[in-house]
């Protein structure tokens, strides 16, 4: 029995069949370690397409990826101007991307104050958008951003202004301890408005009210002032530490002694008193003395006085044909004015008679 012994299969091997089969196969091989080499760039090649143009990419194309999606370079562009992305930034929106500058364009806030785009974050007030370090208290310029602000007359305004700006408007202080409006009665300290609460009397230590006055830098209620005999002005109520005027039993103030009718200040000038009231010599007579229908002045003599009026002596005159009369002459009433007798005979007699009439009434009474 014959013994046969297996030629081992190589690149030696004289088969011709073998050695093309051996040469496919190593092909096969090779052509495998170059596709895990490439990571699957080949598969990515077969089955990829560009995001925008929707073609596919040859082996020597570059490939830009961005979440999931492959592009041709010269198809990765912004969304609105169509250019490349300067230094490679982008802004995504709805699924679209864009360049720094047509995203703030189309989508950024513009600052109210400065007019710049506002990246970050943003303050919404006033109906406008700013930056954080530009919305401001109008008046005093402190930050709001985090501190709140307070709408007045369309201004945005810290809660200190406000506050002083509604005062102002009121006519009323605001108080310069607790920053809010006093709205009944305040004290005077140290040229500031202060609610009177906020301090108590330098000597009784009682809790103050808007009476307290104020010496030597110290705050005292009105009891324990008045002790140490400083005047109060009878119209304020307040101390008078300079010039004081004494006059109707009190004391006053020099800008606070006026005429009770004018309110005029009087400053050193002659004063008429009546019922316990100051005023000034024209107003004084006005009310309760003569003033002559002529020429306005104070009558200083002797006055002619009818029909609840006063003349001077020297302006008491006919009014149809201005003779002057005296207080012998005898004269009739017509339109609360005095008439000569000679004027008074050209009048109608249906007028004369009524006239007439009524002076015969007047002279019996």
């Amino acid at each position: 029995m014959a013994k046969f012994v297996l030629q081992p299969l190589g690149s030696t091997t004289d088969s011709p069949l073998f050695q093309r089969r051996r040469i496919h196969n190593e092909n096969l091989a090779a052509q495998n370690v170059d596709n895990k080499k490439n990571g699957g760039a080949m598969s990515m090649l077969a089955n990829g397409v560009c995001a925008r143009c929707g073609e596919g990419f040859q082996l020597k194309d570059q490939i830009v990826n961005s979440n999931d999606q492959s592009w041709h370079p010269e198809c990765f562009v912004c969304a609105q101007c169509f250019q490349s992305f300067p230094g490679g930034i982008f802004y995504e929106f709805e699924g679209r991307k864009y360049c720094e500058h047509d995203f703030h364009v189309l989508f950024a806030p513009c600052c109210q104050k400065c007019g710049e785009f506002i990246i970050g974050r943003v303050i919404k007030a006033m109906n406008n958008s700013w930056h954080p370090e530009c919305f401001r208290c109008e008046l005093c310029t402190g930050p709001l951003a985090d501190t709140g602000f307070m709408k007045l007359a369309g201004r945005a305004l810290c809660r200190e202004c406000h506050a002083r700006e509604k005062a102002k408007g009121l006519g009323k202080y605001i108080c310069h301890k607790c920053h809010s409006i006093i709205e009944e009665g305040h004290i005077k300290f140290k040229e500031e408005a202060y609610h009177p609460y906020h301090f108590n009397c330098k000597s009784c230590g009682v809790e103050l009210t808007a009476d307290a006055r104020e010496k030597n830098g110290e705050l005292y209620c009105l009891r324990c002032y008045d002790k140490m005999g400083i005047p109060i002005c009878g119209a304020c109520r307040r101390p008078i530490e300079e010039r004081v005027i004494n006059a109707l039993g009190k004391y006053w103030h020099v800008e606070h002694f006026v005429c009770a009718k004018c309110e005029k200040p009087f400053l050193g000038t002659r004063y008429y008193e009546k019922k316990n009231m100051a005023y000034c010599e024209i107003h004084y007579h006005q009310l309760f003395g003569n003033i002559c229908f002529v020429c306005n002045n104070i009558v200083a003599g002797d006055a002619f006085t009818a029909f609840n009026k006063a003349w001077c002596v020297n302006h008491f005159a006919c009014s149809v044909c201005d003779r002057k009369m005296s207080q012998k002459t005898k004269f009739f009433e017509f339109d609360m004015k005095p008439v000569c007798k000679t004027c008074f005979e050209k009048f109608p007699g249906e007028m004369k008679r009524r006239l007439k009439k009524a002076y015969d009434e007047h002279t019996k009474k």
